[in-house]
């Protein structure tokens, strides 16, 4: 399993709606400012399916990320199934008036771990961006 880590300056239930509703989705899933999340459709609920695509803007390259939620613990934890039966998750836990975010997931294949690693690092640094300079 590959792990990364990142804390978070905003309440829980900001960081948890930024994280899953389709409108943010769009706005901060990407590694690089060359790529976007084009369509998001995410159904929050244990059973549910989600489907992100993501792709250079060039349009050059892309791909759908998707899959389907094994378990919801609201403001605490997503688990989830990919396509190609690999699991992750995701846990939120309030440190202060910081939160916490964990995401941990199996790599493609041990040999992209690394790769796969950085690549979930550049998009949770993205998102902790994108919450941090929200307005409402």
């Amino acid at each position: 399993m590959v792990s990364v880590q990142i804390i978070i300056n905003a309440p829980i239930e900001r960081v948890w709606d930024l994280w899953t509703l389709p409108e943010h989705i769009m706005n901060w899933n990407n590694a690089s400012a060359d790529w976007h999340t084009p369509y998001v459709e995410n159904i929050l609920k244990t059973g549910s399916t989600f489907k992100f695509t993501m792709a250079l803007k060039d349009g050059s390259d892309g791909f759908d990320f998707e899959g389907i939620y094994t378990k919801i613990e609201k403001l605490s934890l997503i688990e989830y199934k990919l396509l190609d039966d690999r699991t992750a998750n995701v846990r939120f836990e309030i440190e202060g008036d910081n939160v916490k975010l964990t995401e941990t997931f199996e790599p493609t294949t041990i040999e992209l771990a690394q790769v796969e690693k950085q690549f979930c690092a550049a998009i949770i640094q993205n998102f902790k961006n994108y919450v941090e300079n929200f307005k409402e």
